[in-house]
């Protein structure tokens, strides 16, 4: 499993698409680094640095998510891998992030309806993977996902299930389902890597010019319009215009990537990893705030997020890890049995 989960793009090869892992890998760093300098934003450039990564870094992995999940059934074997790959893994982690909130904090709550720290993600793509065929039976799914997003910014959804989360960003998960390889052959070519290195250096610009005057809830996509302090027509206008600049920015991205093997290709199909793992170090770095929060700390925050993501990446860490980041519960299903008897049915290939 990795933070994106492989399947195999209609009409093309089953091997793995280079541009995807080599993108995911890029997107791992800037959120291993954006977490390691996210209490530091004290530092006005790590500010606005942190802005700037988070209008796409989440919102990148939702679409290729979406992308690999276009081939998504109930059937068994997908239903089953859906449990073994999300569903599990979202409670060992949720219990595994509780515990240093105990040791560090003093405080030990854990609920597995509302998610804690980074494992709002697992929580959300299990509910938007499940509701995939519905998407793919509608004629106009990212304008309905889009109003549902807007619609969610206008009530305080409760934190369980992850929920402003779940509608705010559920429109760029769509869009991963509507997008063909063909749509991705358009961004590599030259003049699209060339359109693409101009807009993140735009957007870069502009960060760091309004990081200051935008709060940092919006990037966050965890409340809703009148808790961030705007009425909803304000507020509805804020997301539209997120919306729109995360997925310029997800196209920009993706152009620029690699779309060749590097020597971090490999490392994307493993990306899970990194992104379940790093949360340990970065609440261990949170401790050493007052040392750090200056430029040179700030730096080697930065510097350091590209190592660990890239150690976390690694087949010795995924052999250590594999019982939680990938269990194998096949122990847990029985054969199943054909509705209406008692008859199991034949075994199915996971």
């Amino acid at each position: 499993m990795t933070v994106i989960a492989a399947a195999r793009p209609a009409g093309r090869s089953a091997a793995r698409d280079p541009l995807l892992d080599n993108a995911k890998f890029l997107a791992i760093v800037l959120v291993v680094s954006g977490h390691l300098v996210e209490d530091l934003r004290d530092v006005p450039a790590a500010h606005a640095l942190y802005f700037f990564v988070y209008l796409f870094h989440m919102p990148l992995f939702i679409v290729v998510s979406g992308y690999l999940s276009r081939n998504f059934t109930f059937s068994p074997g997908k239903a089953r891998k859906l449990i073994s790959g999300l569903a599990v893994p979202y409670v060992i982690f949720e219990v595994a992030y509780s515990l240093p909130r105990y040791f560090l904090y003093g405080k030990l709550q854990i609920s597995l309806l509302d998610p804690y720290y980074l494992t709002w993600f697992l929580m959300s793509l299990f509910l938007w993977r499940l509701s995939t065929p519905v998407w793919q039976q509608l004629r106009h799914p990212l304008v309905i996902a889009v109003g549902l997003c807007l619609l969610s910014g206008t009530s305080a959804l409760p934190d369980e299930l992850s929920m402003n989360r779940t509608f705010g960003l559920l429109p760029f998960y769509v869009l991963g389902l509507m997008l063909t390889p063909e749509h991705l052959d358009l961004l590599r070519g030259r003049r699209a890597r060339i359109a693409g290195g101009a807009v993140l250096a735009a957007a870069l610009a502009a960060a760091f010019a309004v990081h200051r005057l935008v709060p940092t809830e919006w990037i966050r996509w965890r409340h809703s319009n009148h808790q961030i302090g705007v009425d909803d027509l304000t507020g509805t206008l804020i997301r539209l215009a997120l919306l729109a600049a995360g997925a310029l920015l997800v196209a920009a991205f993706l152009a620029v990537a690699p779309s060749r093997r590097t020597w971090f290709t490999g490392l994307g199909a493993a990306t899970m990893y990194a992104y379940l793992l790093h949360g340990f170090v970065v609440k261990v770095a949170e401790r050493f705030h007052d040392v750090l929060v200056d430029p040179l700390g700030v730096t080697v925050m930065a510097v350091s997020g590209v190592g660990l993501a890239a150690l976390l990446c690694t087949s010795p860490v995924r052999r250590a890890f594999r019982w939680a980041v990938e269990p194998d519960i096949s122990w847990a299903f029985t054969r199943l049995r054909r509705p209406g008897t008692r008859e199991p049915a034949a075994p199915v290939q996971q």
